[in-house]
């Protein structure tokens, strides 16, 4: 099914020229008509353009009449961009039927269009790191991607780790309560919201941090020690914004190294921590995050979760 897919750049300049020409080769190749922002390649210090080339590019794709406004790579940018992003356009844009999709920096963009206008984007890939990747696309994710354009994604489904963690880089949750790993429940109609744990944490107080109670929150991020994580997850648990939520996804926390320092602290201590800390479900392994194989997910939808053991079943077919 050929879509309308607009390529543009609301964060960082775009370095890696090669995986942004492989990116729009692989949608064009897919059948898709892609068309390329006019600022998409611009370059100013560390970003895309300055911020008034940036915030023009952004108002370009909402009016761009496309099926798809996928950005071409994350960094940082958008949070200078939040106050004079014209949400009534972006809201409208995605009445029509325009599905803004991103990652990483794109948290930010998607937090203020939930918390402004309610309306529900995607936390999905990329051009360049995703369908640019050097090896060609994730199966998995290019799936799901096509599920979006297709209106048939209903929602996704994955395994836990292991109660017992194998070795240094796995997450797990080790609690006794039923309703963490290993447990049974099923969690009906909770606002689907999150993203990257560092953008999120530093939009809090902020009129752009969504007001989600009763959600379902998940979060990831990439080269964060995990002593960071659970300082960042301190910051929202005792402004009282994880003790609202219905649960916790945690998906990959990637890119870090421990060091003999740590002597035991890793990320498998940080989720038991948090699991002390609330009485929600915490659930891990999400497949999404810094890494290839990932899902999309709906930020601002209404969604079930069921978890039976380690299988997890997240659905937003209602959507």
């Amino acid at each position: 099914m050929k879509k309308h897919i607009y390529i543009y750049s609301p964060s960082g300049a775009v370095r890696d020229k090669a995986a942004f020409k492989r990116g729009i080769k692989r949608l064009q190749s897919l059948g898709h008509e892609v068309e390329v922002d006019e600022s998409a390649l611009a370059s100013h210090q560390r970003f895309a353009g300055d911020d008034a080339t940036r915030l023009a590019a952004i108002h370009r794709a909402a009016d761009s009449g496309a099926d798809v406004a996928l950005m071409s790579r994350g960094g940082y940018g958008l949070t200078r961009l939040l106050p004079d992003i014209r949400y009534k356009k972006i809201a409208k844009a995605i009445d029509k039927g325009m599905q803004f999709v991103g990652i990483s920096d794109f948290t930010a963009f998607q937090s203020a269009v939930l918390a402004k206008t309610g309306a529900v984007t995607w936390a999905g890939p990329a051009l360049g790191e995703g369908f640019g990747a050097q090896d060609g696309p994730d199966d998995i994710m290019e799936a799901c991607f096509d599920d979006l354009l297709c209106g048939q994604g209903e929602g996704t489904g994955w395994r836990q780790l292991r109660q017992e963690p194998q070795s240094d880089a796995e997450m797990v949750a080790i609690s006794p309560d039923s309703k963490r790993a290993g447990g049974t429940f099923d969690i009906e109609e909770g606002i689907l919201w999150g993203g990257n744990l560092t953008m999120l944490a530093s939009l809090l107080g902020t009129p752009y941090f969504p007001k989600v109670k009763g959600g379902i929150l998940f979060l990831e991020d990439v080269a964060e020690h995990p002593y960071r994580i659970e300082r960042l997850l301190a910051q929202l648990l005792y402004a009282g914004v994880l003790k609202r939520q219905k649960a916790i996804l945690l998906g990959q926390f990637t890119d870090f190294k421990l060091t003999s320092h740590d002597r035991g602290f890793k990320l498998a201590s940080v989720v038991q921590w948090l699991s002390q800390q609330v009485s929600c479900p915490i659930l891990t392994n999400l497949p999404y995050g810094h890494v290839q194989t990932k899902v999309l997910l709906p930020v601002g939808a209404k969604a079930d979760l069921s978890a039976d053991g380690r299988d997890v079943l997240l659905v937003w077919g209602h959507v």
